[in-house]
């Protein structure tokens, strides 16, 4: 049987999601595909160049016949810290963002957070994740992953996303989560493909990603290390599902989507 073809970011945030089909048990019942964007990780998966795929959740309502794996995604309970609306006034002032290219989920966020809960008129535009060329022609910057956890914090307005969504709602925001195209389900399931035995062998690995991490970004280890247990959430429970189900009916009143979908999991 041809092993099924499996497609996730690089990003810190999913690394413990990913642990275990680049150096674990998942490794031989798959070919991985890593350091792909979150957008292109789906642009992968609707295409059909990959049977299953870390996607960003806005990509659910978009991208047909999907499947997705329960158990397992990247959340955040609170404060996120990797996904941020920077900005050179208060975000009440906010009249234009750039979008980080990388992002989906988090550029449908921004404009649930500015235009439903802030009612405001927000001129946005898709950039590369550049801070300085962001900013030079817009007022807010949305970055997203590695970069976002690198911007300096101190001489503009940093809005982290999720605290934003969870001061407004009072639940957690999710950001990804694993989609098995319908016609590739018996291929995953007979290969033995395990998205929550992943999560946990990520989860018990920390160290050692923390420590792959820190030559990577150049942060401390112990920020690594409280960035993947406290700011992270990689359980999809029954608090994030309400978040998720949130989102999605705001998307579809702010025409972000057309409609709103059920999540069909694979049984």
């Amino acid at each position: 049987m041809t092993r099924p073809k499996i497609a996730a970011s690089s990003y810190l945030n999913t690394a413990p999601l990913c642990y275990s089909f680049e150096r674990g048990a998942q490794m031989e019942r798959s070919t991985f595909i890593s350091d792909a964007a979150p957008s292109r990780c789906s642009d992968l998966l609707g295409a059909g160049e990959v049977d299953a795929a870390l996607i960003p959740v806005i990509e659910y309502a978009r991208v047909p016949n999907l499947k997705i794996a329960p158990g397992a995604c990247v959340a955040s309970k609170r404060k996120v810290r990797s996904v941020i609306l920077v900005s050179k006034v208060p975000i009440v002032e906010i009249g234009s963002v750039a979008l980080d290219t990388s992002s989906r989920t988090s550029a449908a966020l921004v404009r649930i957070l500015l235009g439903h809960f802030h009612s405001l008129n927000v001129e946005y535009r898709s950039a590369a994740p550049r801070i300085q060329d962001m900013l030079e022609s817009s007022d807010g910057a949305l970055i997203i992953g590695d970069p976002a956890m690198l911007v300096p914090r101190s001489s503009l307005y940093v809005y982290d996303l999720a605290e934003e969504w969870n001061r407004r709602t009072g639940l957690p925001f999710v950001f990804a989560f694993w989609a098995i195209r319908v016609d590739a389900v018996e291929r995953i399931l007979e290969s033995g493909v395990d998205f929550v035995a992943a999560r946990r062998e990520g989860m018990a690995n920390i160290d050692e990603i923390s420590e792959t991490y820190q030559a990577r970004l150049g942060l401390p280890r112990e920020e690594i290390v409280s960035y993947l247990t406290e700011s992270i959430s990689y359980e999809l429970d029954p608090e994030s599902l309400r978040g998720l189900d949130l989102f999605f009916r705001l998307a579809c009143q702010c025409e972000v989507i057309d409609a709103v979908r059920d999540v069909d999991f694979l049984s």
